[in-house]
């Protein structure tokens, strides 16, 4: 299907790797020019080096650090003509609340929950003055279904739901819309050492890690294209009337759970 977005710019924070360099591969597929921001420029040149080699769009990136708000004025100024933002960048660490305690919990906050609100309220911003744009934020599951040991994770991104809603469904007014993706478990470099530190803990071996996604939908954890794909299609016109909505991709787990 042509997703009608040839032409069209797209930014994508947390595009070195997994998530966030599918969702700017599939937009890059679908013929948008591409900007992508993460911290390590070498990953980054990896990624716009395979994009341009693959597609023919521009490609550009930032090494910038996205928790401090200099870095998205930054970004502000020289990508004012963005039509479509994909939020990404972030990983919140695992624990329970007294293993977190508040240095990691307000650094994993500032770059996640405040860095995804501080570059949609610029971003925002200048859509609004041209009313046209799309902004993707790319969540997480536990946000719906809260793990005492992924406190600080499910909280922020319970918030970033609330936040997702509350800015999608006043969109429509500047001619925008905001939309959510809350994956469940994507088979990146992060799961994988997650899973195999699992593996260690319960099964006495890191190396039977895959033992371990047996349990998951289908015997797998979900592909990054997969959640990079429905990014693209929401960011399209093919998805117009989608705004203040989150799309879970879990494979079915939180309704499994439901059930229970």
């Amino acid at each position: 299907m042509d997703l009608g977005l040839r032409g069209r710019k797209a930014l994508v924070t947390g595009a070195s790797k997994g998530i966030g360099q599918a969702c700017a591969e599939a937009l890059a597929e679908e013929g948008c020019d591409v900007v992508l921001v993460s911290r390590t420029a070498a990953d980054l040149d990896k990624v716009r080096a395979k994009i341009a080699g693959e597609h023919n769009v521009a490609v550009r990136y930032y090494a910038l650090d996205l928790s401090d708000s200099k870095s998205i004025d930054k970004l502000a100024a020289e990508c004012a003509d963005i039509d479509l933002l994909v939020n990404n960048a972030g990983a919140i660490p695992g624990g329970n609340i007294a293993e977190i305690d508040e240095k990691r919990w307000r650094e994993a906050w500032d770059l996640k929950v405040f860095g995804y609100i501080n570059m949609t309220r610029r971003f925002y911003a200048l859509m609004a003055e041209r009313k046209k744009g799309v902004i993707v934020n790319i969540l997480g599951a536990a946000g719906e279904n809260p793990d005492f040991n992924y406190i600080a994770g499910s909280s922020g991104n319970a918030s970033l739901m609330a936040f997702t809603r509350a800015m999608g469904g006043t969109a429509p007014r500047d001619g925008l819309r905001v939309v959510g993706i809350n994956p469940g478990p994507v088979m990146t470099e992060r799961l994988i050492t997650l899973t195999r530190h699992r593996a260690q803990t319960q099964l006495g071996d890191p190396e039977r890690w895959q033992e371990l996604m047996k349990g998951y939908a289908f015997g797998r954890a979900a592909k990054p294209e997969e959640i990079g794909w429905m990014a693209a299609f929401l960011a399209s016109d093919r998805s117009g009337y989608t705004t203040g909505t989150i799309v879970t991709i879990d494979g079915g787990g939180g309704s499994r759970r439901s059930a229970l």
